[in-house]
């Protein structure tokens, strides 16, 4: 860790910017949640709906990560924590607020964000599966994706086995000049690196299945509303990948790094509200306007489908 001078008053701005925008993401969870529970128990009397609702686990897992998601965020940011936290925990020491961005680290790149971003892209694919994946294996193909990760971000930030060739710094330490210190959480050049891979993975494995899903799909609504997610996830996630690369060449206390974590944020909450979106909140809401049809796109599919055409059915769809 790092000792600095007092914090600018323009990165405080920007933990403020960055606390507003998850308290928003936070609250459209909670309306996830809500939706995803409404028609849970309203399936139970509207059997046209119990086939759309066999994946509601999966969907409320990835709101699950996401809520999760978002709570990692607001511990990293010092705004947070000196206003909410510390007076609740007046020994947090030193030391413990250097921990908690190394946990953070792990959680946040590691874990729950691969996490929702894979299971985003479990509902785009069971979306054109002839038959409902089960609950188990959805959660079980999240877990398998998304440890490997994860453990491999805790060995590079607790055991450090490059600390001499590479910066391995998760936290710097400054003064606000009335003798209060606190930490300031970074992001290591190898977890980037780490996260920077799984994202290029990611995407080219997220343009693949929109392209599989694209050539079965006759509905120009539907058609519309996977040109919108993956225009919107290929430019957010290399958004972010690209901002956590150029923040190791600033320290957390100055102004310039504020400004590229704050864009590298903005990626990452764009990849989570469209896919809370896109995948959750549209596809209930359209469920249960058309009462549980056979479809859950609003608009109706012609009569007869050229040969090689599919139906979207309920049971596997989540956009």
């Amino acid at each position: 860790m790092l000792l600095t001078h007092a914090l600018p008053l323009l990165n405080s701005v920007f933990d403020l910017v960055t606390v507003t925008f998850i308290s928003g993401l936070i609250i459209l969870s909670v309306l996830s949640i809500s939706f995803i529970f409404h028609l849970r128990f309203k399936s139970k009397s509207i059997t046209h709906l119990q086939n759309f609702n066999s994946l509601w686990t999966v969907r409320f897992l990835l709101v699950l990560f996401i809520f999760l998601w978002s709570i990692t965020e607001l511990l990293r940011l010092p705004f947070f924590r000196r206003k909410y936290l510390y007076p609740f925990l007046p020994s947090f020491t030193i030391s413990q607020q250097a921990s908690l961005c190394k946990v953070h680290v792990v959680l946040s790149l590691g874990f729950f964000e691969p996490a929702f971003l894979v299971t985003l892209l479990f509902l785009l694919n069971a979306s054109i599966k002839k038959k409902t994946p089960n609950d188990a294996w959805a959660i079980t193909f999240v877990l398998l994706t998304c440890l490997p990760i994860a453990i491999l971000q805790a060995l590079l930030i607790f055991f450090s086995p490059l600390e001499n060739r590479v910066p391995v710094e998760t936290s710097v330490i400054f003064n606000d000049g009335y003798g209060f210190q606190t930490v300031l959480c970074a992001y290591p050049f190898l977890s980037s690196v780490v996260f920077a891979a799984f994202g290029v993975t990611y995407c080219t494995w997220l343009l693949f299945s929109c392209w599989r899903v694209l050539s079965l799909v006759i509905n120009k609504g539907l058609r519309v509303r996977i040109y919108v997610l993956a225009s919107i996830m290929l430019v957010a996630l290399p958004m972010q990948i690209v901002s956590l690369g150029f923040s190791v060449l600033w320290s957390p206390h100055q102004e310039v790094y504020g400004v590229i974590s704050l864009v590298g944020f903005l990626g990452a909450f764009c990849c989570a509200t469209t896919g809370e979106g896109i995948l959750v909140i549209k596809p209930i809401s359209d469920a249960l306007d058309a009462g549980g049809d056979c479809c859950i796109w609003p608009s109706q599919l012609p009569p007869l489908l050229p040969q090689g055409g599919a139906v979207l059915r309920l049971e596997g769809p989540t956009m």
